[in-house]
């Protein structure tokens, strides 16, 4: 007769591979890829190297989950900032600024996230999590169209612009350590980006958005 997993089994089984996906978490927020060893993890996680291999074929399949994981949450945040109530140009200015700051305020996650140089399966969770991002920005400009806040345009393009200028907006600050720079470079960075991607979909400026 086959062996099947009791309940207990399969609960203990998951805890494990929670407690392993946590340890590789911490170590990516604080080292970025290159501190996720295998080693590294086990050690964290409090259990034998070896058995880390029971739950991940691979250190590359193990970073792939941990940046699935931590990029969930983020797209889980911007997505709810991106829906609220409001108009298209206030909740795009909101949705950047939501991004920007919890990037700027956990840095080196969110450097991992976005530029470290990875494995070829992390690098395409990144491209799937970058189109996340993307449907997200070209919700918000269909609903600036339809409302009349923005003009005509192809808002799958302008959606995919807005994630690259964002995105790109954002490494250098993060691997210059920005979070040791006075808070007013912080807002005057994330004031910039907003204004340029303002003028990007909607054709106005910045302050003429907020006297609105």
């Amino acid at each position: 007769m086959a062996y099947r997993p009791t309940e207990k089994t399969e609960a203990r089984k998951a805890e494990l591979k929670e407690r392993l996906l946590n340890a590789g978490l911490f170590l990516v927020s604080t080292g970025g890829f290159n501190a996720l060893t295998i080693n590294a993890v086990a050690q964290k996680a409090g259990i034998a190297t070896g058995a880390v291999y029971k739950h991940f074929e691979s250190k590359a399949q193990l970073c792939a989950e941990v940046f699935r994981i931590a990029t969930e949450k983020e797209v889980a945040v911007v997505r709810e900032t991106a829906l609220r109530e409001g108009t298209a140009a206030t909740r795009l200015l909101d949705t950047i600024e939501t991004f920007a700051l919890r990037a700027l305020r956990g840095q080196r996650l969110a450097y991992a996230l976005i530029a470290e140089p990875v494995d070829a399966l992390v690098d395409t969770e990144r491209l799937h999590y970058r189109r996340a991002y993307a449907e997200i920005f070209q919700q918000l400009v269909e609903d600036g169209v339809r409302s009349g806040n923005f003009p005509e345009q192809a808002s799958a393009v302008s959606a995919a612009a807005l994630v690259g200028v964002i995105a790109e907006s954002l490494v250098g600050p993060l691997s210059w350590q920005i979070d040791s720079q006075p808070g007013t470079e912080q807002t005057q960075l994330i004031r910039s980006i907003q204004a340029f991607c303002l003028r990007a979909v909607a054709m106005q400026t910045l302050d003429d958005s907020l006297r609105r």
